[in-house]
């Protein structure tokens, strides 16, 4: 092999040796640990990224570090569905001018006490009014606009039973039985039929109070007009009074009664009365009097169970004002004496209730 030869070997291994140092892999330095960090952090940023893109696209919000959570209440019972038949239909209202709050699920039972002018509906009204749990809102349909037509007078029921009237007797939140006064005078028996079917499509329920003895409610009228007329009372007119002074001073006055429309107007007042539990039969009702209220208290239970309401102790301030008997309190008593013997109004003349 000559020189050249041999040089240009030693070249071609030099070469060689050269080219396999550089094709061995080396094994790959460690990563300090704050870059791998910094990796992680990277990858999940952009993990986040991607996954709010595809759920707008789906049109899913997503707000991140932000849960929303719903409160749903929890439904009161079937308002409609009572557990007796016998039972008043419970509901469950929701005023608008307040919230009922932890009292949102206590059932409310409607009613309305049905009665005639002098006949203890006031007296009766306040001892309702005194259980904690009963709100009477009283006459409401005596404003005429009130009652001017059937749309009125069911939109004013729907304020009542709503618990939206507001008034001195309203309990507001925990009221368990809410209703008012309605004279037959005031457009109820005008509007019978749409009233009963209001009645029985809302559940009311009819408290009728009326008086066993139509002559003592006559005198009751006179007097009544008789101090509106004078002002007695400090020239104030009083319907009902808080002492026994007060009563003396309106029991003074005896009032003269036309013999002669005297039979004609207890005839027109017991016709009322037939009408309207005839009218209103079909209604879930109760019957009363007011001289059956006076003898036996325990009829106030009674009207209590009806409610489906707590027995509690009724109390009101009202002080009866005609104590005496009626030939003491009419001035022409003979007259009236004689005109209703015989007829069936002469038990009228003896039977009374005790003082």
């Amino acid at each position: 092999m000559s020189k050249d030869q041999r040089e240009e070997h030693k070249m071609a291994e030099d070469c060689f040796f050269f080219n396999k140092d550089t094709l061995i892999v080396k094994p790959q330095k460690k990563h300090p640990p704050l870059l791998r960090m910094i990796v992680i952090a990277l990858v999940m940023i952009s993990g986040v990224y991607i996954c709010s893109v595809c759920l707008k696209q789906r049109g899913l919000g997503f707000a991140p570090n932000l849960m929303k959570i719903d409160v749903v209440e929890q439904p009161c019972p079937d308002p409609n569905i009572s557990q007796d038949g016998n039972a008043p239909v419970v509901h469950y209202p929701q005023p608008t001018t307040y919230r009922r709050n932890e009292c949102r699920c206590t059932p409310v039972r409607f009613f309305a006490i049905l009665s005639m002018q002098r006949s203890g509906s006031g007296w009766f009204e306040t001892l309702l009014n005194s259980h904690i749990n009963v709100s009477s809102n009283g006459e409401i349909f005596s404003v005429k606009e009130r009652r001017s037509n059937i749309s009125s007078i069911t939109a004013t029921m729907d304020k009542v039973y709503n618990l939206d009237w507001l008034s001195s007797a309203a309990k507001n939140e925990c009221t368990a039985a809410v209703g008012f006064k309605w004279m037959l005078n005031q457009g109820l028996m005008t509007n019978h039929e749409e009233i009963v079917s209001y009645f029985n499509r809302r559940g009311v329920s009819a408290i009728f109070l009326f008086r066993r003895n139509l002559l003592r409610r006559l005198v009751s009228i006179l007097a009544n007009e008789h101090d509106r007329n004078l002002k007695q009372l400090n020239g104030t007119h009083k319907a009902h009074v808080h002492s026994k002074d007060e009563a003396d001073v309106l029991a003074r006055y005896k009032p003269t009664i036309d013999a002669m429309k005297v039979i004609p107007t207890l005839n027109d007042n017991d016709k009322w009365v037939m009408d309207a539990l005839e009218y209103f039969k079909s209604t879930r009702h109760i019957v009363l009097y007011y001289e059956d209220l006076v003898n036996n208290r325990t009829k106030l239970k009674d009207v209590l169970d009806f409610l489906k309401v707590p027995q509690l102790k009724l109390v009101s301030r009202h002080v009866k004002i005609h104590t005496k008997p009626l030939s003491e309190q009419v001035e022409n008593w003979d007259a009236i004496s004689n005109t209703l013997k015989g007829t069936k109004y002469e038990s009228f003349l003896h039977s009374d209730y005790k003082k």
